[in-house]
């Protein structure tokens, strides 16, 4: 039975869902969902890893600065979330050894946050000379001092949405067709309308597990700094967004479910506003392209087209993506949450 006759067979016997359980199932099921079978990293989409490997020998900077920033403790987490098939943190480890020394990389406990077991092994393979760890969730790593990155995870936490239906709102739903097919709708019943509303447009998403990410680094015993990197906008929050992808193509978001990527912005925004509220320190959100460029992504870049003179304008448009504000500069931003106390994080 595919995730499509699952999500058939669970409307027809208890109504149509909300858009986030549709989200979570075609996602996150942990036998069929797209992140369980992970038909298309680097064929649905490609990351800022994939695109240059400034993106991250910067990310190696950054942690480097951040590890002294926690005092350079002798033993500490370093977890990624959502690492797919690692190739940020192969290129922030080279960078962090020759920036660290050995001591950084003997204190660190390398730690991926990542259910698909496809992925799991492929990591533990690539990574044996460090000891890899696996965690299903934030949640299950160890406490203790910790620096966390995640790259393009938050957008795909599933989101409820809400649209306009003359002065009330009603949640987006999926049920069936007459043909018996998935189709979008909106529920019946008002709810109240959801924060930030008024500052909306016909239609708002609130992405709830946001609440639990920030849960999640509240409740950690031992200093933490967790630096997110996604796209979304900086002062509002998102409206209609919900895309998916298949083969490098955009595709319908009930096409096919557990075989497309499904993304939505990210509200950047409503992050802050939780984790200030929740009691942690907060930097940005910020313009990928500040921030990299903060890191020293001018200097790195001259150095590799210096190196790599026959093959400097692959090197020099490969950067520019990630920095262009017309590119991926602007419209991805960075994040920084830490715990109370701590010096502040570079490149903000």
């Amino acid at each position: 039975m595919t995730i499509e006759d699952r999500l058939v067979r669970l409307i027809e016997t208890g109504g149509p869902i909300p858009l986030s359980t549709f989200m979570q199932i075609a996602l996150h099921d942990r036998q069929d969902g797209y992140y369980a079978t992970r038909p298309g990293l680097g064929r649905d989409f490609t990351t800022a890893p994939e695109t240059s490997q400034i993106f991250g020998e910067l990310i190696g900077v950054w942690l480097v600065h951040e590890w002294q920033a926690l005092g350079a403790p002798e033993a500490f987490q370093l977890v990624e979330i959502g690492p797919g098939r690692g190739q940020l943190m192969l290129d922030a480890l080279r960078v962090a050894r020759a920036a660290g020394g050995e001591a950084f990389v003997r204190a660190m406990r390398l730690v991926f946050v990542e259910p698909s077991p496809v992925l799991k092994a492929a990591l533990g393979e690539l990574f044996t000379p460090v000891d890899p760890h696996f965690a299903e969730a934030l949640a299950n790593v160890p406490d203790g001092p910790a620096l966390i990155i995640a790259n393009e995870y938050l957008d795909c936490l599933p989101a409820r949405q809400f649209r306009r239906s003359g002065s009330d709102w009603r949640e987006c739903v999926v049920g069936l067709a007459e043909g018996g097919q998935l189709a979008f709708g909106l529920a019946a019943e008002a709810p109240r309308p959801p924060q930030a509303a008024e500052l909306a447009g016909d239609a708002v998403e609130v992405q709830t597990g946001l609440d639990l990410v920030v849960a999640d680094l509240v409740s950690r015993k031992g200093p933490v700094r967790a630096l997110f990197i996604d796209y979304g906008p900086g002062d509002r929050a998102p409206g209609d967004t919900l895309r998916a992808y298949r083969d490098g193509r955009q595709v319908g978001p009930l096409e096919s479910p557990g075989m497309s990527d499904l993304t939505v912005d990210v509200d950047f925004g409503r992050l802050a506003r939780l984790a200030a509220s929740a009691g942690l320190d907060v930097a940005g959100p910020t313009p990928q392209g500040m921030f990299l460029l903060g890191l020293g992504a001018q200097a790195r870049l001259n150095q590799l087209v210096a190196a790599n003179p026959d093959d400097a304008e692959r090197v020099f448009d490969a950067a520019r993506k990630l920095i262009d504000p017309n590119d991926m500069g602007a419209r991805f931003k960075a994040i920084c949450l830490s715990s109370k106390g701590l010096a502040g994080p570079a490149g903000f």
